[in-house]
Parts: C-alpha cells; sequence; structure tokens
C-alpha cells in the first residue's frame, strides 16, 4: 500500500494523474481478485463523484480562437475554391479543422505533459485526412465517396478529439464519459444554431424590408463563419480542459438533461419498435423494393446506438433506484433493434446479390453488421454478468464497438476509393 500511494502522489506531482489510473485499471482489469487495486478503484471513484470547484469559462482564449476558426471557415466556402461539380470545399474540410481547433483550444488549457504530443499527432492526423479525401474527391469523379466522407470525416474528427483527451490505451469508461460528453457538446452546439438562426433570419428580413438583399456569398460567408465559432464555444461551455472525461461535471444543466431525455425517450421508443414489428408482415418487401427505407434503417441503428448511451449512467451509483427499470429497457429495446436491423440487412444483402457490390451497399451492409454486433455483445454481456454489473457491461460492449466504428470510418476513407471506382 506504501509503495503504491508514493507512485499515486508522484504521478500527482507530475500532472499525470489520469494516466496514472488508466494504468491501475489496467492492473486491476488483469487481476480482478487484488484487493489492493480493487480498494483503489473504489477510491477514485469517490474522488470521481465528489463535486468538483466551479469553474469560469476561458472566453479569452475561446473567443479568439472561435474567431480565427470562423475566418477560416468562411474563406473555404468562397466559391472559387468550390471542387469539381460545384462541391463545397468546407463540406469535406469544417469537420477536421473544426476538430484542429478544439484540440488547440483544449491543449492549451491543459497542464498535462502527455496530452500536447497526443494533440499534435492528432491534429497532423486530421490534416492527412481531410487533405486526402479532399485531393480524392478534386482528382477523380467519384460522387458516391464523395456523399459517404461528408458523413464520415465527422465522425473521424469525434475520433481524433477523443484520442487526444484520453488517449489510444483509455479504458470503457473513459471512452463512455467521453461519448455522453460529445453528446452534450453536440446538443449545446445545436442550441447555438438555433439561437444564430434566428439571429440571421431577423437580420435578413430587415434588410429585405428595406428592399436591401445581402450577396448570397457573403450569407454563406457569414453562414460558414458562424459554424466554425459554434465548433469552438459548444465545447468551451460545456467542457473543463483542467480535468479528464470521467471527472468532468454531468450533474447540472445540458449534462443533466441530455441523458433525463434520453431515458425518458426509451419507453417511447420501446412502443414504436413494438408497433413497427406487428406492421412489418404486412409491409414485408417494401425495404427489399424501395432503397430509400433501407437508408432510415441504417439511420435508425445509429440513432438506437445513441439513444442506448444518452440513457446509460456513468457511474454505477447513479440512480440507483432506476437501474432496473432503465436495464430493462435498455435490453427491451436492444433485442427489438437487433430483429428490425436483421431484417434490414437481410434486404440489403438481397439487393446486392440482384445488383452486385457498389459502395454505397457495401457501407451499409458493414455499419449494419457493427451495429448489430454491438448490440448483440451488449446483450450477451448482459445476460452475461447479471444486473449487479450491468453499468461497466454496457460500457465495454459500448467500447469495444468504438473500435469497430474507428477501423470501418477508416476503411471507407482510406481504402475504399481505391476498390470502388
Amino acid at each position: 500500500p506504501d509503495r503504491v500511494e508514493n507512485l499515486y502522489r508522484a504521478a500527482l506531482r507530475e500532472n499525470a494523474g489520469d494516466e496514472w489510473k488508466s494504468d491501475l485499471l489496467a492492473c486491476l482489469a488483469e487481476s480482478p481478485d487484488n484487493i489492493l487495486y480493487t480498494a483503489w478503484r473504489y477510491r477514485l471513484q469517490a474522488s470521481e463523484t465528489e463535486q468538483p470547484e466551479s469553474r469560469g469559462v476561458n472566453w479569452k482564449l475561446a473567443i479568439p480562437l472561435g474567431l480565427i476558426a470562423g475566418l477560416v471557415f468562411a474563406v473555404l466556402s468562397i466559391s472559387r475554391f468550390d471542387l469539381p461539380r460545384h462541391t463545397p470545399l468546407l463540406l469535406f474540410a469544417w469537420a477536421p479543422l473544426g476538430a484542429c481547433f478544439i484540440v488547440a483550444f483544449l491543449t492549451l488549457q491543459t497542464t498535462s505533459r502527455q496530452y500536447p504530443k497526443r494533440a499534435w499527432a492528432v491534429i497532423g492526423g486530421l490534416i492527412a485526412i481531410g487533405v486526402y479525401v479532399i485531393l480524392i474527391v478534386a482528382l477523380a469523379n467519384r460522387e458516391q465517396y464523395e456523399i459517404l466522407m461528408a458523413l464520415h470525416l465527422p465522425l473521424l474528427a469525434l475520433t481524433g478529439v477523443g484520442i487526444s483527451l484520453v488517449g489510444i490505451k483509455s479504458n470503457a469508461q473513459e471512452r463512455f464519459a467521453f461519448l455522453l460528453k460529445a453528446i452534450e457538446v453536440g446538443v449545446t452546439g445545436g442550441v447555438y444554431v438555433i439561437v444564430g438562426g434566428m439571429f440571421a433570419g431577423i437580420t435578413i428580413g430587415l434588410f429585405t424590408a428595406l428592399s436591401i438583399q445581402p450577396p448570397v456569398d457573403l450569407i454563406k460567408a457569414l453562414v460558414a463563419a458562424g459554424g466554425g465559432v459554434i465548433c469552438v464555444l459548444a465545447v468551451a461551455t460545456v467542457y473543463d480542459p483542467r480535468v479528464a472525461p470521467l471527472a468532468q461535471r454531468f450533474e447540472q444543466g445540458l449534462g443533466k438533461l441530455v441523458p433525463t431525455m434520453m431515458r425518458l425517450l426509451l419507453p417511447l421508443t420501446l412502443i414504436v419498435l413494438v408497433v413497427y414489428l406487428l406492421v412489418i408482415p404486412f409491409n414485408f418487401m417494401q425495404p427489399f423494393r424501395n432503397r430509400d427505407i433501407l437508408i432510415v434503417y441504417n439511420a435508425m441503428l445509429f440513432a438506437v446506438m445513441g439513444l442506448l448511451i444518452g440513457a446509460t449512467p456513468l457511474h454505477e451509483h447513479d440512480l440507483p433506484k432506476y437501474h432496473g427499470a432503465l436495464r430493462a429497457g435498455i435490453l427491451a429495446v436492444a433485442s427489438l433493434t437487433v430483429i428490425i436491423s436483421l431484417y434490414a440487412l437481410s434486404a440489403t444483402v438481397y439487393r446486392t446479390a440482384l445488383g452486385g457490390f457498389t459502395l454505397n451497399r457495401v457501407t451499409v451492409i458493414g455499419w449494419n453488421t457493427i451495429n448489430i454486433g454491438i448490440l448483440v455483445l451488449l446483450i450477451y454481456k448482459q445476460v452475461k454478468h447479471g444486473a449487479a454489473a450491468w453499468v461497466g457491461s454496457l460500457q465495454s460492449a459500448v467500447s469495444a464497438g468504438t473500435i469497430a466504428y474507428v477501423v470501418w470510418a477508416l476503411f471507407l476513407t482510406l481504402i475504399s476509393p481505391w476498390l470502388f471506382h
């Protein structure tokens, strides 16, 4: 005990407390019967639930950095930078660049020695992926690839921010905490977009009332600039760069509202899934004939994954009175989603067997397979480990799914354009 305590204090002096916690949890995973490691786990969990001191947002850094991001976005929205088929360059640049500005904002406020090293590697990787995609779009005529990259680059950008915060060797709970905070940031960004849209609409209306029509390029530049500013401000509003994702505030503001909404949506989602299963026999062949329905199924899968993540508590001691109902609702939604998704996957495979492999079909088959696999793994772990460890089991399944997400997204980004012309 004395040696472990000394190691912990030495790590704190070197601002490596987060790395030390990850190493200790890794040791516990290798030796789950070790009483000393188990005691330290409870000590760390207790420290994570302590109320952190109130913080003020570093607006002196966030606002200038956001304005710089907005200026870059505005420049890239200019029509002269459009790619072939008048595709805006910003469509592929906003996610990697936005993530770079976010990582820079977080890095400039951290005291960890490891964080800047990861941050520079992440920024370099995001820029390289963005340039790679833009070059393929500019030099090759691959419309399907363009559409897919517009959807997948944000996922890779989110991955980059996550790696910069928790590292590659992070444990399941750290990744889950990052995902919860990412959802909160996304909702906060949506609020900013709504408020900004209202302001822009009123402003344009005032000028229109005077028969003054602002140039289209100016409107595009202002909208793009707003997007760049929001990327930084949304993160600055809800995320404290001084502490790790596990030590973030989740009990107030949107951090409390988002999971509450997700949990309220669980029974409603369950009702919709049950009704949908009942009507499938009366419209059984529709997904086999209509591609648009398959797109809806794929979107539904991602929505369910987000719902399950948002509804799950971060710590096992959160909401103990509702654990039984939450676990039952999550298991029911996951089970019904697997049935519907297998039905949709069979329709995609059927269409592929008739029409051959295309980039879109391979993409849909891959994502459906991954999401179904995550849900099946989630159900299996819940049955195997029971109600006592249901939170950790679910987080473990989601953590494994994040790896599959990143691998498949990288495959589609880097390899697929050379396999499908």
